[in-house]
């Protein structure tokens, strides 16, 4: 695997800077996803301050460890995607319903106004849950859940 021909880091602010080739670096980038639900780890852009791309990174597996880490950790500040860990309990089987859920930010409570705010990503595991008030929730992979979780969610689906 060769080098890669930029370096993500912090600086002393908190704000990220990519460094390039030729020596100059860009403080305040942002790393930003082409298809962050399709595809969330292609095409995925450092962004300078003034909106120009610095960097594009057409997959980032193909990248170094720490480079992916990097750019994980620059997506993790712009993306709040909490993802749902566990179902705790549901209110009613009929919507809208009240979820206590367990998400990787803690528990939190989401109201499901109907059915279809649950959203299943063709070909995929994920699921999309979208509480009464727009803020989207993750599940990665619905057949990784425990067994309670799993069968409160199919009730649903």
């Amino acid at each position: 695997m060769s080098a890669p021909d930029f370096e993500l880091r912090r600086n002393a602010h908190g704000q990220w800077v990519c460094r390039l080739p030729d020596g100059t670096e860009h403080p305040g980038v942002q790393a930003v996803r082409a298809f962050p639900l399709n595809a969330p780890d292609e095409a995925i852009s450092l962004v300078a301050s003034d909106g120009t791309e610095q960097v594009f990174i057409p997959v980032l597996s193909a990248l170094p460890a720490e480079h992916q880490q990097a750019v994980r950790d620059a997506l993790s500040d712009r993306d709040m995607v909490p993802v749902i860990q566990r179902i705790v309990s549901v209110s009613t089987f009929a919507t809208p319903s009240t979820w206590d859920v367990q998400t990787d930010r803690g528990p939190t409570r989401l109201v499901l106004k109907v059915e279809e705010d649950i959203r299943r990503l063709p070909g995929q595991r994920r699921l999309l849950i979208t509480s009464s008030h727009g803020l989207v929730f993750e599940v990665p992979d619905r057949t990784r859940l425990d067994r309670a979780s799993r069968r409160l969610l199919e009730r649903f689906l």
